[in-house]
C-alpha cells in the first residue's frame, strides 16, 4: 500500500467517526502518518480538554482506524 493509499484509508476511517465528534461540537483532524504504524491526529473544538478524550481516541478513533487499515499500531492525539 502506498502512503497516498493509506493516508486515504485512515481519512475515510475519520469520516467514519466524525459525525460523533461532531454531534459534540468536536471534530478531528489528521495530523501525520508515521512510519506507515502510527497515526498523528488533533482533537478540536469541545474534544479539547474532553475528560473522556482519551477513552474517545482509544476505544472510537484507534479501533475505527484499525479497522480500516489494520497495520496501524497506535494513534496518537496532538494537542
Amino acid at each position: 500500500m502506498t502512503s497516498e493509499e493509506l493516508r486515504k484509508k485512515v481519512e475515510i476511517a475519520l469520516d467514519e467517526i466524525r459525525p460523533f465528534l461532531q454531534s459534540d461540537g468536536g471534530d478531528i483532524s489528521l495530523v501525520s502518518i508515521e512510519n506507515d504504524k502510527s497515526v498523528k491526529v488533533r482533537l478540536e473544538g469541545n474534544c479539547v480538554g474532553c475528560s473522556v478524550n482519551q477513552m474517545t481516541l482509544k476505544s472510537g478513533v484507534e479501533m475505527t482506524i484499525k479497522k480500516h487499515v489494520p497495520q496501524i499500531e497506535q494513534v496518537i492525539n496532538i494537542e
